[in-house]
C-alpha cells in the first residue's frame, strides 16, 4: 500500500484533489455516510491511503455491496424471461423457491430490525421480490393457480408479522428465526441440486443466475468479516457459497445436456461457435458421411428413386 500511495496516488494528487474537494452534495453526503467522517477525509480529501487501511477495507466492502445490491436487483430477471417463454418450469423446484424466500424474508427483518449497513444486507429485498415471481410462475405453469394466490398472501402476511411490529415477534425470536433461516438458506439449494441431478440437465435452469449467486456469496463473506459482527449471517454465506459452487459445477457438467435449456445462448456464446452447435454439427457430418460409405440415405433428406422411363435403358 506505501508503493501504491508514493508511485501512484501522490503524482496524481495536484490533479485529484480539486475534484474530491468539490464533489457534488449528494454525492459528497452518500460517501459520508458510507464511509463515516474520518475515513472519508482520509480517502476522498486527503488522498492518503497508507496511513488509513481499515479505511480502505472499508471502502473495498461498501463497493462490494453496492456492486452485489446493483446485480441483484436484475440477477432473476434472466430466469423469469425463460420462463415467460417457455412456459414451462421444467427444471425448477418450487420447494428450493420457497425455502429460499422464506430465509431471505427472516434475514431482511433481522438485518433492518438489528440496524446493520443497507449495503451488507440489500441484495435479500430484491432477491425475494424476484422469488416471488419465480415461485407464482412456477405454480402457475404447474397448473397450480389458487396456489400460487395462496403463496403471495402468506409471504405478505410473514413480511408484516417479522417487520411490522415487535409486539408480534421479540428480539429473541428473531435471533432463532435467523439462526433458522440459514439452514432454510442451505437447504433451499438441495431440492434444485436434486432435481438436476435426477433430470440428468438443468432444464428452465438459468446458468445468469446461478453463477452471479456464486460470485456475490463470495463477496459477502467478505463484507460480513468487514462489517458485521455476526456469526449467524457468516456462517450462513459460507454454507450458501458451498452450495452455489455445487450448482455452478452442475451447470458446467450438465452444459450440453439434451435437457438444458440453451445456456449457451444465454451467456452469449458465438452462434457457430457455440458448444452445442459444434457438437451437433459434428455428429451431423459424421452422420453424413457414415451414410456415404454404406450407400444408404442420409437421415433427414430424401433420396430420389429412378423412375423406370429414366432409370434404366430398354432394348
Amino acid at each position: 500500500m506505501d508503493q501504491v500511495q508514493s508511485l501512484v496516488l501522490e503524482p496524481l494528487k495536484p490533479y485529484l484533489s480539486p475534484i474530491t474537494h468539490n464533489l457534488p452534495t449528494p454525492v459528497n453526503d452518500l460517501a459520508i455516510s458510507l464511509l463515516g467522517e474520518q475515513c472519508h477525509s482520509a480517502l476522498l480529501l486527503d488522498i492518503d491511503f497508507s496511513s488509513h487501511p481499515e479505511c480502505v477495507s472499508l471502502a473495498i466492502s461498501k463497493a462490494l455491496g453496492i456492486g452485489i445490491i446493483t446485480a441483484a436487483s436484475v440477477v432473476k430477471v434472466p430466469q423469469i424471461i425463460k420462463l415467460v417463454k417457455s412456459k414451462s418450469s421444467e427444471g425448477l423446484s418450487f420447494t428450493s423457491y420457497l425455502l429460499e424466500t422464506a430465509s431471505f424474508v427472516i434475514t431482511l427483518a433481522y438485518n433492518i430490525r438489528n440496524g446493520f449497513p443497507f449495503s451488507t444486507f440489500g441484495e435479500t429485498a430484491f432477491i425475494a421480490i424476484q422469488d416471488v415471481v419465480i415461485s407464482v410462475l412456477i405454480l402457475a405453469y404447474s397448473g397450480q393457480t389458487p396456489a400460487a394466490g395462496a403463496f403471495v398472501a402468506a409471504v405478505g402476511a410473514a413480511a408484516y408479522a417479522l417487520l411490522g411490529s415487535d409486539s408480534l415477534i421479540s428480539d429473541a425470536q428473531m435471533v432463532t428465526l435467523q439462526a433458522g433461516a440459514g439452514g432454510l438458506s442451505i437447504a433451499s439449494k438441495v431440492p434444485q441440486i436434486l432435481a438436476i441431478w435426477q433430470q440428468g440437465g438443468t432444464g428452465q435452469l438459468s446458468a445468469f443466475a446461478v453463477f452471479n449467486y456464486l460470485f456475490g456469496s463470495l463477496s459477502r463473506i467478505y463484507t460480513t468479516l468487514q462489517e458485521v459482527d455476526d456469526v449467524l449471517i457468516l456462517y450462513g454465506f459460507i454454507a450458501g457459497f458451498a452450495l452455489n459452487a455445487v450448482l455452478a459445477a452442475q451447470v458446467l457438467y450438465y452444459w450440453n445436456s439434451p435437457t438444458t435449456a440453451g445456456h449457451a445462448k444465454e451467456v452469449g456464446v458465438g452462434k457457430s461457435g457455440s458448444l452445442q452447435g459444434a457438437g451437433q454439427k459434428g455428429a451431423a457430418t459424421t452422420q453424413t458421411e457414415e451414410a456415404k460409405l454404406k450407400g444408404s440415405p442420409v437421415s433427414g433428406t430424401s433420396s430420389a428413386r429412378p423412375s423406370s422411363s429414366s432409370g434404366r435403358r430398354r432394348g
